[in-house]
């Protein structure tokens, strides 16, 4: 049985093809190095996260999987986002104390983020000097950068009006 994932038959925009070989390959690298298997539900996982390509929940990625016909358990989804998080290919992103949030980070576009504390909208921008200053820095310090998330909290326009007209109704 091949357990490479399979390449989707297109890829999102954000994604570096250049990127998508060695990102089965770092993660086998990794799970070698901690003396684990490169399985085909762990590589399944990997998959469907480049496939989705965007900020996901655990649960909504058992959900969407298991809905495409993916035999795979909560814990082994849970136990898989931690590896590949410790391998450098995704990173947390919580943005709320309910649940955590991910997103892929190796080899793509950064997404970055403005929330809102009272609504939870999440508005995603690109700032190339984001990116300048990430190289810069990483220069600076000898490092070679695979990713980066920046995320700004704060309220919005619309929380901002809503929270004004409620203060002149109480007044």
């Amino acid at each position: 049985m091949n357990s490479s994932p399979q390449l989707p038959d297109s890829l999102p925009d954000s994604l570096d093809l250049a990127a998508m070989t060695p990102l089965c390959s770092i993660f086998r690298r990794y799970l070698k190095s901690q003396n684990l298997k490169y399985t085909p539900e762990r590589a399944d996982i990997l998959n469907a996260i480049i496939e989705r390509d965007e900020i996901f929940e655990a649960d909504e990625l058992m959900q969407i999987m298991r809905s495409q016909g993916h035999r795979v358990s909560k814990a082994t989804i849970y136990r898989t986002i931690k590896l590949l998080q410790d391998a450098g290919i995704i990173t947390g992103a919580l943005f709320d104390s309910k649940q955590s949030h991910y997103q892929l980070i190796y080899g793509r576009t950064p997404i970055d983020s403005m929330i809102c504390i009272k609504t939870g909208q999440i508005r995603h921008f690109n700032a190339p000097e984001l990116d300048a200053l990430r190289h810069r820095l990483c220069n600076e310090a000898g490092w070679s950068p695979v990713g980066h998330r920046f995320q700004i909290y704060g309220i919005s326009p619309e929380a901002q009006e809503a929270q004004d007209a409620k203060d002149a109704k109480s007044d």
